[in-house]
């Protein structure tokens, strides 16, 4: 009966095929109405889920103080360091100019460093420089010696060594924040083309988490306009040289161009939202859409070249691959949609989207494409002169060295598997973008000559209201920002005790003896109001303590690029609050936490969906093959590649981030397709009456051009990923390609010996 439906099915198709040809273009064309409005997220928080713990305490640090949105500048001289007239003004001209960028708060920079001294009685506050060309030599001098012996400027404002100075710029962003980030962006961008024209001997470099938003822009729109035609081209150069066949190979174009177009447009319509960890969507799709339909349209051209007529040999290529290309489908759907239980709200959806385009894939390969080949003037392709072909070959040397083969594969992945201990999970956002970009060059110059962009932020609560001045808390802060200083992997600490300690070397006519905290409270509540009541415009310390000057905000400035190491430190920190100041016991936040966090909350979260996942299509496997065992043989070639290509990446590499902690659930699921059409026909030559020897060889035969072809396809389609600037599509694309071909291998050379060592029951 099944076989009856299924026959009554492909005839209806070939009989109709105008009419579902036209059916599926106007389905395909309402649904791609949709793709002007595909939303596009420029910023760093699409990464992270609500309930991050992290970014919650995140949140609520900036709730307390302020915004990190913010841009630096750092300012080089080519030669000598920042301490002339000439860099000073050119400083102090771009401070001004700074008040003036969209959206802007807030301008910190060497020379509008507030400064305060001792006149007689009274206390002075003020900018640091004013009026740079106009400067003595010994004023010069000093404001050098001030700059580079304040604990709170010199790391942060100024190199130690007084060769870069830097510049930060606070924004306020709206709700909708990528039009203001590009409009910052370019304001910041004209600002330092005419710093440049001014002062040639001067080098700017721009940076800061309003320009990674940025950058993020431009990674998606380079992932979309640029990797997906790639892969278009790469993928039809390739199928068209595997198949031989001009019309075999505008078939799969047709079936690509719908799938992507119709997901693309469902993802419109749903309001999906796209950055750079998700934008190889379309890519995805192209690749798997091709890969399945490749089946059809091989076999369709096998049969041919057989004699079959063009429709006779739609039908059997048909009936014999539409239930493994469901199958293939069903189960590369099911992997994608275990990214689901990811941390990462991108990551949704990647796998959703996919999830749909492989749907819509199957769906056009058993409507559009036969009905596509039966009205294109399909050809076979002529038999090309051998003796034997390839994959007969092949199979013979399988079949004759199958105990070799089998030893020489376990052995192989247990050696590659002895690197996965060697693989370090890190995510660091100012890694995230290769040298291609110029916020990635800029970072890395602010990095090693300014100071580290990696932070570990804290909010200390005193015990009441107006308690940050009393002397027991000041010490406890101190004490715990001394701690730090003294960690090897801390470059600059921030924190509201240097003020306090100069305030009372101030309100002591400057005496360097008393350059320590005070030890009346009320004494210091007193200095601390006047030093508030004299500071300038836009230097308010609303940035380090709260409103009801209850807690104050300290800035440990890292100099690892570590996630662990990150996440070690705060771990450090915690622990010696505990022991030495319980009362302020806390754990750090900021944004490198938050992503000091990512990768490991997302291989916690992502390990239940891919078991879930893995389970499922197990049983699948099992309930298709409607063998236990051979259920369970062919999950080995499947986990084993994942194996290998961690093992390998531990060797080559060594780190990553994102990529690994949804590469299994991604390759698994497509990694099964080959498994699944191997298996199909080997069960089919057994219930023939093959021994499984023979039946290996069949399967070589029959099945083993298109198996190379759809991996082939695969893995062009995900190594592209490689040529991305964005970190997590570049390592996802290497770690999904090396793991196709891996999984090629294991089909190729274990699957089959496998089963001839496992599977000794009569046919």
């Amino acid at each position: 009966m099944k076989h009856l439906s299924l026959d009554a099915y492909i005839a209806a198709v070939l009989r109709h095929r105008w009419l579902v040809a036209g059916l599926a273009t106007l389905v395909m064309l309402a649904l791609s109405a949709g793709v002007p409005h595909v939303v596009v997220k420029n910023e760093h928080r699409v990464l992270f889920g609500e309930g991050n713990p992290q970014l919650e305490a995140f949140d609520a640090l900036e709730n307390t103080y302020s915004a990190a949105n913010s841009a630096l500048i750092a300012v080089a001289p080519r030669a000598g360091t920042v301490f002339t007239r000439e860099v000073l003004g050119a400083i102090e001209d771009l401070t001004a100019a700074a008040w003036e960028a969209p959206h802007s708060t807030r301008v910190d920079s060497l020379t509008n460093f507030t400064h305060s001294e001792a006149d007689g009685d009274d206390l002075i506050v003020g900018p640091l420089v004013e009026d740079a060309p106009s400067l003595s030599d010994a004023d010069v001098a000093r404001v050098e010696k001030i700059a580079l012996s304040s604990p709170e400027a010199a790391g942060r404002l100024v190199s130690r060594d007084g060769r870069v100075a830097g510049l930060v710029i606070t924004f306020v962003l709206p709700e909708d924040s990528d039009p203001a980030v590009i409009e910052i962006t370019d304001y910041l961008r004209n600002l330092l083309e005419k710093a440049r024209a001014d002062h040639p001997d001067v080098d700017y470099y721009l940076t800061g988490l309003v320009v990674m938003n940025r950058a993020f822009a431009q990674a998606t729109e380079d992932d979309l306009g640029t990797l997906a035609p790639l892969v278009f081209l790469i993928i039809i150069t390739g199928a068209a040289l595997l198949l031989r066949s001009v019309w075999g190979t505008v078939s799969l174009v047709l079936v690509l161009v719908f799938s992507v177009n119709t997901t693309m447009g469902f993802a419109g319509w749903m309001g999906a939202v796209f950055s750079p960890a998700n934008a190889g969507v379309p890519i995805i799709v192209m690749a798997i859409s091709v890969a399945n339909s490749v089946h059809i349209v091989a076999a369709t051209l096998l049969g041919m070249s057989r004699g079959l007529g063009k429709d006779e040999a739609i039908a059997e290529a048909l009936r014999a691959d539409v239930y493994p290309v469901f199958i293939t489908a069903a189960t590369t759907a099911i992997g994608f949609l275990s990214l689901n239980s990811s941390d990462s709200p991108p990551f949704h959806v990647l796998g959703n989207f996919v999830a749909f385009g492989v749907g819509c894939a199957f769906l056009y390969a058993v409507t559009l494409l036969p009905a596509a080949l039966s009205l294109l003037p399909l050809r076979a392709p002529r038999a090309r002169a051998e003796s034997l072909p390839f994959f007969d070959r092949l199979g013979a040397f399988v079949v004759a060295r199958r105990r070799a083969l089998l030893w020489t594969v376990v052995l192989a992945a247990a050696a590659l598997a002895t690197g996965v201990p060697r693989i370090h999970l890190t995510d660091n956002w100012t890694r995230y973008f290769d040298d291609r970009y110029e916020f990635r060059r800029h970072t890395d110059f602010v990095v090693e000559n300014l100071t580290s962009l990696n932070t570990l932020e804290y909010s200390l609560k005193a015990e009441r209201e107006g308690g940050i001045t009393d002397p027991a808390y000041l010490r406890a802060v101190d004490a715990f920002a001394e701690w730090f200083r003294s960690q090897p992997e801390v470059s600059h600490v921030q924190a509201f005790p240097d003020i306090m300690k100069r305030l009372n070397k101030n309100m002591h006519n400057d005496d360097p003896a008393f350059y320590r905290l005070p030890d009346d409270p009320e004494l210091a509540a007193q200095y601390l109001l006047l030093y508030e009541l004299s500071l300038p415009f836009g230097s308010d310390l609303n940035d380090r303590i709260d409103v009801g000057k209850s807690a104050t905000r300290m800035t440990v400035v890292v100099t690892s690029s570590s996630s662990s190491e990150h996440r070690e430190l705060d771990a450090r920190g915690h622990a010696w609050l505990r022991a030495n100041a319980p009362q302020l016991a806390t754990e750090a936040t900021g944004l490198t936490v938050v992503f000091a966090h990512l990768s490991r909350r997302n291989i916690e979260s992502m390990l239940r969906g891919t078991i879930v996942a893995m389970a499922l299509i197990s049983l699948i496997l099992i309930g298709v093959f409607r063998s236990v065992r051979l259920g369970l043989i062919s999950l080995v070639p499947n986990f084993i590649p994942a194996i290998m290509t961690f093992g390998l990446w531990g060797w080559l590499v060594g780190e990553v981030g994102l990529a690994a902690s949804v590469m299994v659930a991604i390759s698994f699921g497509i990694v099964v397709d080959d498994t699944i059409h191997f298996l199909s026909k080997y069960l089919k030559a057994r219930r023939e009456g093959l021994a499984a020897p023979e039946a290996v060889r069949y399967v070589f035969r029959s099945v083993g051009h298109a198996l190379w072809v759809t991996t082939a396809v695969l893995a062009a389609g995900f190594l592209v990923f490689a040529s991305s600037g964005f970190e997590v599509s570049w390592a996802l694309g290497l770690m999904v390609t090396s793991t196709i071909l891996f999984a090629l291998a294991g089909d190729f050379l274990l699957l089959p010996t496998l089963l001839m060592a496992l599977d000794r029951r009569e046919a």
